[in-house]
């Protein structure tokens, strides 16, 4: 059965570059996508959100992670992908708090994969988010926020050529604490030829 797809954002949908790719979530994944966060658990603790208090801890289920994506992605509120590498699957990538009006702005985030880091696999996967967002959805200008001692997710914004915007104070609740966030945009005036032309041109352009 073919899937409905949503009005501005066009959901579901799936990008490929190479080995890499973006696709929706799906329940099978469940095997994958819980081995993956056990062996990546400490490396990825510093950098994601949590509950602040005094809400108590809330523990989604895969399945209502899975629902809630596809949800947010056909109310076009939000496009979040899996990320896979050599169709297996890596980690995941979203573009939320999308803003239409007369802002047209999204967020990114992302996680990989701790035993994929190193091999431009989220270069290339923000890349892709990038120009389906600017290019086919419509939107006008992408953030990117990272904690300050982050360097696998600023190596990320530092290779797409993002344009770091300032310190944004305790942003997030993340770890346990309200933390700073240094802040990164591309709008699509930046990017005329497109990011993933771009990225692709200097990966593959001499020393």
């Amino acid at each position: 059965m073919r899937s409905r797809r949503s009005g501005r954002l066009g959901w579901p949908v799936e990008l490929h570059e190479g080995p890499v790719g973006l696709r929706p979530l799906q329940r099978k994944d469940m095997r994958a996508w819980t081995r993956i966060r056990a062996r990546s658990e400490e490396w990825l603790r510093p950098w994601e959100a949590t509950p602040p208090p005094p809400a108590p801890p809330f523990a989604m289920s895969f399945r209502q992670m899975v629902r809630l994506h596809a949800a947010q992605g056909r109310a076009d509120e939000a496009l979040p992908w899996a990320v896979t590498y050599e169709d297996r699957l890596a980690g995941q990538l979203n573009v939320s708090n999308i803003v239409w009006g007369s802002a047209r702005m999204g967020s990114i985030g992302y996680w990989l994969d701790v035993d994929l880091a190193g091999r431009g696999i989220m270069p290339t996967a923000v890349a892709m988010a990038v120009d389906y967002c600017f290019f086919t959805v419509g939107l006008h200008r992408l953030e990117v926020n990272i904690r300050p001692e982050n360097r696998a997710s600023l190596r990320v914004v530092d290779k797409l050529g993002f344009r770091e915007e300032g310190v944004k104070p305790r942003l997030l609740h993340i770890d346990g604490e309200w933390r700073d966030h240094r802040s990164f945009a591309l709008t699509v005036e930046d990017v005329p030829e497109g990011l993933l032309s771009r990225h692709r041109a200097q990966r593959f352009s001499p020393p």
